[in-house]
């Protein structure tokens, strides 16, 4: 079906927010039933470095996210705005929450999983996979069964001027990750991605999405056996303007994903259902606020936000 425009870009904002969001629509009523016709965008926070890694803490009412480049945790809420969470982050990516409500924090700097206890002090969750070190962890969920599931692409090694490697790299590739907080075993799932990066689990977690940042620009779907495996792995979606990285699901099984010119929501059958327009590329995304119904965006150097009408998977 050939887009069409819903509302237009806007042209002015107002106390930080946008007029109207640029919605762009590939099947009107499906997405009628994602985003508003009438939704605007808010920009929350500007003037950061690069932030990535948003991740909605109900308990607490506020959005914590990475700036990675600034070696810091960020956090903003409806009352405070902006402020520091933690500093430094070693150069933080992606978080999430694992079943307890710890913060679970992929450091790049780092190369490790850390995990943040109730008093704030941090430890490290896991670093290594057969006795050799991570690459940079990148993005992070958990699943109902407190199993640990990241990325490890190699964005954050240096490359070696003369040889164009990547120093210091042991793993043999970029890889999937399970880890088992119960038994400390971690295990590489899958294995034949370039670059590996923003992961969601399907409503009733049978289904693992993955994207893949490097030259493919595609996100891949796997099944989810029930001793952890993944099988499968078949391209759900290209992105057709820059690259997958931060990707979420919804209540309906609808995979939003960023992208060079903005958001991109899919069907669960992999067809586009629309786009949200944007002046700065987002690199990730989450639901959240009071109804769960609240669309984070960290895009390059800002953070914004835009009413959606639909919860995240989960929520």
């Amino acid at each position: 079906m050939k887009s069409v425009r819903t509302t237009s870009l806007a042209i002015a904002i107002l106390g930080g927010r946008l007029l109207a969001a640029d919605l762009q629509s590939d099947h009107p009523a499906e997405f009628a039933r994602c985003v508003s016709a009438d939704a605007s965008v808010t920009k929350l926070a500007g003037g950061m470095g690069f932030v990535e890694g948003p991740v909605w803490i109900k308990s607490s009412g506020v959005l914590v996210f990475s700036d990675i480049p600034n070696d810091e945790l960020k956090q903003w809420s409806p009352t405070t705005g902006l402020t520091t969470y933690r500093k430094p982050s070693h150069n933080a990516n992606g978080n999430t929450l694992d079943l307890a409500g710890r913060l679970l924090t992929c450091e790049h700097t780092g190369r490790r999983l850390a995990i943040q206890d109730a008093n704030g002090g941090l430890k490290t969750l896991v670093d290594l996979c057969d006795g050799k070190k991570l690459n940079s962890p990148n993005d992070v969920v958990v699943r109902s069964d407190g199993t640990v599931w990241f990325t490890d692409p190699e964005y954050g090694l240096k490359t070696n001027p003369e040889t164009k490697k990547k120093e210091g790299k042991e793993q043999a590739g970029n890889y999937v990750f399970h880890h088992n907080p119960r038994t400390g075993r971690t295990t590489a799932v899958a294995k034949d991605f370039v670059q590996p990066n923003g992961l969601a689990f399907s409503p009733d977690e049978k289904k693992l999405y993955v994207a893949d940042s490097g030259s493919p620009h595609h996100i891949r779907v796997f099944d989810v056996t029930t001793d952890s495996a993944l099988t499968g792995g078949q391209v759900f979606c290209v992105i057709d303007k820059g690259g997958p990285d931060g990707i979420r699901v919804d209540q309906s099984g609808r995979v939003w994903s960023s992208a060079g010119d903005g958001v991109q929501i899919f069907a669960p059958d992999g067809s586009r259902i629309g786009k949200i327009l944007m002046a700065e590329s987002p690199a990730n995304l989450c639901f959240g606020g009071a109804d769960g119904k609240t669309l984070f965006i960290t895009a390059r150097k800002s953070l914004y936000s835009i009413k959606v009408a639909v919860a995240g998977a989960g929520q």
